[in-house]
């Protein structure tokens, strides 16, 4: 190799092969992207178990009104103003809560057939879609929230995006049976 290349080349080689300087960029430059990535990822489930967190507290606290008998006998019964409740309790969503959240209220005849209904998926999720029907004093009723979360890390997006559009569709529920609070309430029709 020595007659193919000049002398000052071989010594940059071997200079260059020796020299140590510049190791510890080089190397924090190799361990910095997936240090970055564990990180993202890291923050990115912290806030979607933090969103699920608020979500279900959110949905369970709503429901209670319907459970109690106070969102059917007050002026407002629609899924509209379901929706505004909940969004009232999760308060460091509410900018985004508006366009992201779905809720559907569904009346069963047991707890049984409750049971066997499953939620909405990415695959057959359809946004202010799906039941609301509030139901009368001692109905059985189911509860359930959606809320749309967008993904920003890459590897974590292939993995998490449940809706095909790199988002994360978290999903709460709650079921209880009405409290008998009324006899004739509004609103009270299955579907």
């Amino acid at each position: 190799m020595r007659e193919f290349l000049p002398l000052g080349v071989i010594r940059f080689i071997a200079r260059f092969a020796r020299a140590e300087r510049g190791v510890t960029a080089v190397e924090f430059a190799l361990v910095s992207l997936p240090l970055l990535a564990l990180i993202m990822g890291t923050l990115e489930m912290a806030l979607i178990i933090l969103v699920v967190t608020t979500l279900e507290n959110a949905t369970e606290s709503a429901g209670r009104m319907i459970r109690t008998g106070e969102f059917q006998t007050g002026g407002a019964t629609s899924r509209t103003d379901f929706k505004a409740l909940v969004c009232a309790r999760m308060s460091w969503l509410s900018a985004q809560c508006a366009s992201d959240l779905t809720v559907t209220v569904q009346v069963f005849n047991d707890f049984g057939t409750l049971a066997g209904n499953p939620p909405m998926t990415g695959a057959n999720y359809v946004q202010n879609g799906g039941c609301f029907a509030v139901g009368q004093p001692a109905d059985i009723v189911l509860v359930r929230g959606y809320f749309t979360w967008p993904l920003i890390t890459p590897v974590l997006s292939a993995v998490l995006d449940n809706t095909g559009s790199g988002h994360r569709l978290v999903t709460t529920a709650t079921a209880f049976r009405n409290e008998p609070y009324n006899a004739n309430p509004p609103g009270g029709a299955a579907c």
